[in-house]
């Protein structure tokens, strides 16, 4: 069975949209707008819930609008309601120990310390559930991360969060299927920069076979300079026989 729940994580209101802990709602809300799925606010369920049709099963997003800390109610009320197992659920949230730009999905183990997460194991009874962990970055020594994902990312810092959420975005159909080992491999797997792809095959056999040291790297900074003190020495000779040559003929 695949996934028939997709919880994002976050805080409701103006003021905390575009903050670092809102991370899940903005996977979410893009996917249900690429979807063309409504979040619409459920008073019954306390949060914005919307119904993704096509699959085997209906797959539920849902937003709680309970704040960070009580974010357990609305998953754990939903999931009731539906007879949806801790297995189908994934919850997608964000993640100090991982960096803007990097995002790992797994099943269970720890909660690091996040509210969310510690409110839906308690109502679940479980860590059993599927987690997207989007990164966000450590804060700053002396700063405390209670404070800081309240904060809004840098721009350079919000185009890596994005651009990873686009990587996780094209995964969605594998992870809602269930085929979870396949979404991993390509969701962990780092994109390689463009440079080292276009770089000649035969240079990069060579830059693996020769170990660069210091020696060589010393004959590499010296051979510019052979080259022109053998020219040097290659046209000297050339201008001294021209020389005797056009005295000689002149005595005759």
């Amino acid at each position: 069975m695949g996934i028939r729940l997709v919880v994002g994580l976050g805080n409701p209101g103006k003021e905390y949209e575009r903050t670092r802990h809102n991370a899940g709602f903005w996977l979410v809300e893009r996917y249900a707008t690429a979807s063309g799925v409504v979040l619409r606010k459920d008073a019954k369920f306390q949060a914005l819930v919307g119904r993704l049709e096509g699959g085997p099963a209906a797959v539920w997003l849902l937003l709680p609008q309970t704040f960070m800390n009580a974010s357990g109610r609305p998953v754990q009320m939903l999931a009731s309601f539906f007879k949806i197992k801790p297995d189908e659920i994934l919850v997608v949230h964000d993640e100090l120990d991982f960096p803007p730009g990097v995002a790992r999905l797994k099943q269970g183990g720890g909660i690091a310390g996040h509210n969310g997460l510690k409110d839906i194991s308690q109502r679940l009874a479980t860590h059993e559930y599927w987690r997207l962990r989007l990164g966000v970055g450590k804060p700053p020594a002396g700063r405390e991360g209670a404070d800081y994902v309240l904060e809004r990312p840098s721009a350079e810092e919000k185009s890596a969060i994005d651009a990873v959420t686009d990587k996780a975005l094209s995964l969605m159909p594998q992870m809602l299927a269930g085929d979870m080992q396949s979404a991993m491999n390509k969701l962990h797997t780092e994109d390689k920069p463009a440079a080292a792809e276009q770089k000649p095959a035969a240079e990069k056999i060579a830059d693996a076979s020769t170990p660069v040291t210091a020696a060589s790297a010393k004959r590499e900074a010296q051979k510019p300079a052979a080259a022109a003190a053998k020219a040097q020495a290659d046209k000297a000779p050339a201008e001294k026989k021209g020389l005797f040559g056009g005295l000689l003929g002149r005595k005759k």
